[in-house]
């Protein structure tokens, strides 16, 4: 019985590592770069001045059959007073956060400037600080962030678009943070689903649009 018992303990032990090192040398790796060349990693993106010494960086990118005219639009009108976030919609308003995402492009969010707010959660209900217009350089570059107390940016969220051709676009997301440990590891890959679909999503409208022309 004894030896049955550390038997098991052990497969369980051997599997639990396995599992943990898979994931930290296969499926981390996969996800923190999902979708990206080896060049849109290493390149110098607008916002990367913001956190400068990340402890979290991730960059992912999407081809959209779209051109870059028709891509800028949809990141403009991002937020959860506007056009959503192209996202798990439904998986966003478990938690309470009302967002219902557009399929269409609204002219009046599209006056985006540096210092406005991209909300994630109702005004009215205490939830996730919105992100603060960093950067806006049409049709180009959309950064946004949260900052601590003092004013120090603590995350960015940045979008560059690079033209392929005249029509399709290089979609490049990346995200640098300051936070690490706790609660942070614990939503890592959830943070990758959510802005993978959102990706996907901005892809779907923008190649709609497109072929709607």
């Amino acid at each position: 019985m004894r030896s049955c018992f550390l038997w098991t303990v052990g497969t369980l032990l051997i599997l639990l590592v396995t599992a943990g090192l898979a994931y930290a040398y296969l499926i981390k790796p996969w996800y923190y770069r999902w979708g990206a060349t080896d060049a849109e990693i290493s390149a110098a993106l607008p916002g990367d001045e913001l956190v400068a010494k990340p402890k979290i960086l991730r960059t992912k990118a999407i081809t959209i059959a779209a051109p870059i005219e028709l891509v800028w639009p949809w990141l403009v009108q991002m937020g959860q007073d506007k056009a959503g976030l192209y996202s798990y919609e439904w998986i966003e308003n478990l938690l309470g956060s009302d967002i219902h995402n557009a399929d269409r492009i609204v002219p009046e969010w599209q006056d985006l400037q540096p210092g406005d707010l991209m909300r994630l959660y109702p005004v009215e209900k205490s939830g996730p600080a919105p992100y603060i217009i960093a950067q806006v350089e049409p049709p180009r570059a959309l950064v946004m962030g949260h900052q601590d107390d003092n004013g120090n940016w603590v995350e960015s969220w940045q979008f560059y678009l690079v033209p392929v051709d005249a029509a399709t676009t290089r979609l490049v997301h990346r995200d640098r943070s300051q936070g690490q440990g706790g609660i942070w590891d614990a939503l890592d890959f959830a943070y990758f689903i959510m802005e993978r679909a959102m990706l996907l999503g901005i892809q779907q409208r923008a190649e709609a649009q497109a072929q709607g022309e």
